[in-house]
């Protein structure tokens, strides 16, 4: 069992920044590939990144690149998720998910585990 917690989600102007945390319970947090996602009201859920258990591999989407960078801190059980010139179609709650195993997935079906949610508001 993996319990994730997030924070760091808040309101910014666009061209503004956030860090955002998932903290995990357990010994076993580097067994476990990780993703963010995010769903914004009335849309479906969407990938926005993923790390490896190892953090040597990261990805992240298209619409995101050269914005969002995916990092983690094994000895810290926390995976984090830096985002830069947040724009107002950033706004959404973020997720971030655990899967078993070494890679992430780009599908919300392939997590095991999930967090609550932080919310991110981008204003223009």
């Amino acid at each position: 069992q993996v319990q994730l917690v997030e924070s760091g989600g808040g309101s910014v102007q666009a061209g503004g920044s956030l860090r955002l945390s998932c903290a995990a319970s357990g010994r076993t947090f580097s067994m476990y590939a990780m993703g963010w996602f995010r769903q914004a009201p009335g849309k479906e859920r969407e990938f926005v990144g993923g790390i490896t258990r190892s953090g040597a591999s990261t990805y992240v989407s298209d619409s995101t690149k050269g914005r969002f960078t995916i990092s983690r801190d094994n000895a810290k059980n926390t995976v984090y998720l830096e985002m830069n010139s947040l724009q107002p179609e950033d706004t959404a709650v973020y997720y971030c998910a655990a899967r078993g195993g070494g890679i992430y997935s780009l599908s919300s079906y392939d997590y095991n585990y999930w967090g609550q949610g932080t919310q991110v508001t981008v204003s223009s």
